[in-house]
């Protein structure tokens, strides 16, 4: 079979007829026209695989830097052409980013939350910084037990969290980002941690976007207000979809107008969904404060 290029599939996107997407069960609320094909279709995995061939050399353009706030946390700053005022893109890592080396979270499944705002193609129509923080603890709040059983996740606001929205204000001060326009997206626990910074802190973001973000006690229903588009495979093992399914309706109950998108037959690495759909650039960088 002959890969379709990205460049090739976002043409063929923009020919697609504005139909309404059903993005799962009981939803009402549509959502921008989709990558034609069933998600494992091979015209699908095309653009996952097109996506992967452009990636070489972009990871070496993330600066390596070190954050000394209130704890010291590594990062990787992608920081875009020219000295226009730029809107920031912050990506939270899921647990295989886990640690203090600040090279994993440009790696392994998070190439896609990182690398795709960094784009050639993306960067050109789309100029941003992306902040990639490096957590060694987890995003969200947690309670650690001496005894050595498994951290618990509970109500509050993550130490991670703190510390990625520090080195956020840090950055502002630093260079022109523009305040307006600050956007978070992440995946599994990056995605809770999505889920627990817009709970705490909505008012910093200009929308969120989110995969497969494990379960919280985060009251989402305070980001009603917030630009929203979820993503989540109906067959993932590792976060159940009801997961998300209860927080969207959560969302519309309050009152909020959240997307969500599910795909068929996909497990937990949605990601490689999500961040490859071509309408998620142009609806990510329209939304303001």
């Amino acid at each position: 079979m002959t890969s379709m290029t990205r460049r090739e599939a976002i043409r063929l996107v923009g020919g697609m007829p504005l139909a309404a997407w059903a993005a799962g069960p009981g939803d009402s609320t549509t959502v921008p026209p989709l990558a034609p094909g069933r998600p494992m279709s091979p015209e699908r995995r095309a653009l996952i695989d097109a996506f992967r061939a452009q990636l070489s050399g972009i990871a070496d353009r993330f600066e390596p830097r070190m954050h000394k706030g209130s704890l010291a946390m590594p990062y990787r700053l992608f920081r875009p052409s020219g000295a226009a005022r730029a809107p920031l893109v912050l990506y939270l890592h899921g647990s295989g980013g886990l640690g203090d080396d600040n090279q994993k979270q440009l790696g392994l499944g998070n190439i896609f939350g990182t690398h795709v705002w960094a784009l050639p193609e993306n960067q050109k129509r789309f100029p941003c910084y992306v902040l990639a923080p490096q957590t060694d603890r987890g995003w969200a709040a947690y309670q650690r037990s001496s005894s050595g059983e498994p951290a618990r996740v509970v109500s509050g606001f993550g130490d991670g969290a703190k510390l990625a929205l520090e080195i956020v204000q840090a950055l502002g001060r630093e260079f022109a980002i523009d305040e307006q326009r600050i956007y978070v997206t992440g995946q599994s626990m990056g995605g809770a941690g999505v889920w627990n910074l817009i709970t705490h802190r909505p008012q910093t973001f200009a929308a969120a976007v989110v995969c497969c973000g494990s379960a919280t006690p985060d009251d989402v229903r305070l980001a009603k207000d917030l630009p929203l588009w979820n993503f989540h495979g109906d067959a993932d093992q590792t976060v159940a979809v009801t997961v998300s399914r209860d927080r969207i309706a959560a969302l519309r109950k309050a009152g909020g107008r959240p997307l969500s998108t599910e795909y068929a037959g996909v497990d937990h690495n949605v990601w490689e969904w999500a961040y490859t759909e071509p309408a998620l650039p142009s609806w990510l960088f329209a939304r303001h404060r």
